[in-house]
C-alpha cells in the first residue's frame, strides 16, 4: 500500500499570510508535504489514498513560542514544583504534552524547565517513547541570585558566571538559552519592571549561545531591561510589558521578535486570590495589564515581528489554551490572518525551525489541523479542532 495520501476539497489557510485557497488539495508522502494547491491545477496521483475534506478548513498546526511543560496551571505553580518528586513532574509533563498536541499545537518552545526534565521529555517525543507535540527547550533559565525564576533557574552574577551558566545549558543539550533581564510577576518580592541581569551579563550568555549556533530569549518586562537585552543581541523578547518608542524601533531595526504572552496576566487577574493565586501576583498583574496591551498595540503597529506564546503553566493558563492568545492579539489590533501567521510561520521563524515547519508548503513536515469552519471568519473554532495531523499521521 502506498504511503501517499491526497487530502482534497477543503479551504486552505497555509500560514504564509497568502489569501486562503478554496477547493484545495494537499499531498502527503510519509512525514512530508509533497504538493499543495488548488484542485483546479490538480493532476491525479497514482496509487494514493484519497481523503475528502469538503467543507473543512486546513491550516498548519499552531506553534506556541512560550510554554512551561512541567508547570501545572494551578493558583501557585511554584508550590507544586518545590514539593513534588521529579518523577511525578515527568508524568505531569508527559500528560501536558498530549494536551498541546490534541488541541492543535503541534510544536512549541519550552521557556524554562526544572532539573532538565524538559530536555528529557523533548528527546522522548523525538524517539517516539511518548506522544506529544515536538518542542525545543531551554533547560534552566539564567538569572541573577534571587532573580526572577531563581526557584527553577541557574543563578549567576557577573559576565563570567552568566557565560558559564549558558555553557552549562548548552552542555546539557539546550536548544535555546533563556536569560532573565527583569523581575516578573510570579516571583515574590521582585518588581516586574526592575532590571536584573545587566547588559554585559546578558551579552556574555548571548555570545555563548550564538557561537554554538543557538538562539536566545529573554524574560523582559521593564523598559531598561528590555533595552539591555536587545542591545546585548537577544533574539526574542518574552512579555515586553513596558515598551517605549526607542526600544520598539531597536527591535524593528534588529529583527528582534516579541512574544507577548498577553494571556498570562489576564488569567491571573481573571481567577484571582479566591482561586489560590498569591496576592502579590494578582496585584502585579492588575498593574501591568494596561501597559502590556498598549505595548503590544504599539509594537504591532510599528512592524515588530511578533510570535504567539502563551506562558502556559502559569496560573490557570492551560496547556490546551493557545487560542486564547490569538483572541487577545486580535482584540488588540491584529487581523485574524495576522494572528494565525504569528502562531504558525512567525513562531517557526522565532524558534529557528521555519525550514521544516510553520507553513503548509512542499518539502515541509505535514503538521496540520482540520477545522469545521474557517478560523479567519470565526477564531473560536480553534477551541474545537476536528482532527490533528503530526508528521503526516493522524493523532486525533
Amino acid at each position: 500500500m502506498s504511503n501517499k495520501v491526497v487530502y482534497k476539497g477543503f479551504t486552505l489557510v497555509d500560514g504564509t499570510g497568502a489569501q486562503e485557497v478554496n477547493n484545495a488539495y494537499l499531498v502527503v508522502e510519509g512525514k512530508k508535504v509533497v504538493k499543495v494547491g488548488s484542485l483546479d491545477s490538480y493532476n491525479e496521483e497514482e496509487n494514493s489514498e484519497v481523503v475528502d475534506l469538503s467543507g473543512k478548513t486546513v491550516m498548519p498546526g499552531l506553534i506556541n513560542s512560550h510554554v512551561h511543560i512541567v508547570m501545572e496551571p494551578v493558583g501557585d505553580p511554584n508550590s507544586i514544583m518545590l514539593t513534588e518528586s521529579p518523577y511525578k513532574a515527568v508524568l505531569r509533563g508527559s500528560n501536558n504534552l498530549k494536551k498541546h498536541l490534541y488541541s492543535g499545537t503541534t510544536f512549541f518552545r519550552d521557556m524554562g524547565g526544572y532539573e532538565y526534565i524538559d530536555l528529557t521529555l523533548r528527546d522522548a517525543v523525538k524517539e517516539g517513547l511518548i506522544e506529544g507535540a515536538e518542542f525545543v527547550a531551554s533547560g534552566k533559565v539564567v538569572t541573577m541570585t534571587g532573580g526572577h525564576g531563581w526557584v527553577m533557574g541557574r543563578e549567576a552574577d557577573g559576565p563570567e558566571e552568566t557565560r558559564k551558566a549558558a555553557r552549562e545549558q548548552l552542555k546539557a543539550g539546550a536548544d535555546v538559552i533563556k536569560i532573565m533581564a527583569t523581575g516578573g510577576v510570579m516571583t515574590k518580592g521582585v518588581e516586574p519592571g526592575s532590571p536584573q541581569l545587566s547588559m554585559e551579563e546578558i551579552k556574555a550568555a548571548v555570545d555563548e549561545a550564538h557561537k554554538a549556533g543557538k538562539l536566545t530569549a529573554t524574560h523582559a518586562q521593564g523598559t531598561t531591561g528590555i533595552k539591555n537585552a536587545v542591545m546585548a543581541g537577544i533574539d526574542s523578547v518574552e512579555h515586553g510589558i513596558f515598551l517605549d518608542d526607542e526600544v520598539i524601533q531597536m527591535m524593528v531595526d534588529r529583527g528582534t521578535y516579541l512574544v507577548p504572552t498577553l494571556v498570562a496576566p489576564y488569567f491571573i487577574v481573571k481567577y484571582g486570590v479566591e482561586n489560590g493565586v498569591p496576592q502579590y501576583a494578582v496585584d502585579k498583574s492588575n498593574y501591568v495589564m494596561k501597559y502590556h496591551h498598549e505595548s503590544f498595540r504599539k509594537a504591532h503597529k510599528a512592524g515588530v515581528k511578533i510570535a504567539m506564546g502563551t506562558d502556559s503553566g502559569t496560573p490557570f493558563n492551560q496547556h490546551d489554551g493557545a487560542p486564547w492568545e490569538l483572541k487577545l492579539m486580535v482584540e488588540n489590533g491584529m487581523t485574524p490572518m495576522e494572528a494565525i501567521v504569528a502562531s504558525t510561520k512567525n513562531s517557526a521563524e522565532c524558534l529557528g525551525i521555519l525550514n521544516d515547519y510553520g507553513t503548509l508548503e512542499a518539502g515541509k513536515f505535514a503538521d496540520f489541523i482540520v477545522l469545521n469552519e474557517n478560523p479567519l471568519e470565526n477564531l473560536d473554532i480553534l477551541f474545537d479542532v476536528e482532527s490533528v495531523y503530526k508528521l503526516g499521521k493522524k493523532v486525533k
